[in-house]
C-alpha cells in the first residue's frame, strides 16, 4: 500500500513529468498543452490537499483519491480525443499515464493521512507571563 506521504512524493513527481514530457515524447501542439495544463491542475491538487505535502490543506485527501478516480477514467476519453487530433503518440502517452494514475489510486491508503499537529495556543496571565 502507498500512504499518504508516498503519495505526495507521487504526486509532485508526476507534476514534474508532465512538464517535461512534451519535450520527451515529442507531443504534438494540442497534447502538450493539455498536458501542461494538466500539470498545473495536478499541481494546484497536491498543494490543496489536506496530508504531510499539502500546503493550503483544505480538500480532504479521501476527496483527492476520487478526484485521481475521475482523471484516470477522463484520461482514457482524453486519449482517443488527442489520438484523432495529433496521432498515435498522443493516445498512446494518455492511456500510458491513466493506467498509471490508477494504478497509484488503487494501491493508495487514502485513510493514512497524518497531517501536521496543529500548534497549541500558549495563554499568558494578565502580567504577560505564560501559564
Amino acid at each position: 500500500m502507498i500512504n499518504s506521504k508516498l503519495h505526495g512524493i507521487i504526486d509532485y513527481l508526476v507534476v514534474i513529468f508532465l512538464l517535461v514530457a512534451p519535450s520527451i515524447f515529442h507531443l504534438q501542439n494540442t497534447t502538450a498543452l493539455i498536458t501542461y495544463i494538466l500539470a498545473g491542475i495536478h499541481f494546484t491538487l497536491t498543494i490543496c490537499t489536506n496530508f504531510e505535502y499539502g500546503l493550503v490543506r483544505f480538500i480532504p485527501f479521501k476527496i483527492h483519491g476520487y478526484v485521481e478516480l475521475a482523471v484516470s477514467i477522463a484520461l482514457v476519453g482524453l486519449a482517443f480525443y488527442l489520438g484523432g487530433i495529433d496521432g498515435d503518440s498522443s493516445r498512446n502517452f494518455y492511456i500510458g499515464f491513466a493506467i498509471a494514475v490508477f494504478v497509484v489510486w488503487a494501491l493508495t491508503d487514502y485513510k493514512s493521512s497524518h497531517t501536521k499537529q496543529e500548534i497549541p495556543e500558549i495563554e499568558s496571565n494578565s502580567n504577560g507571563s505564560m501559564l
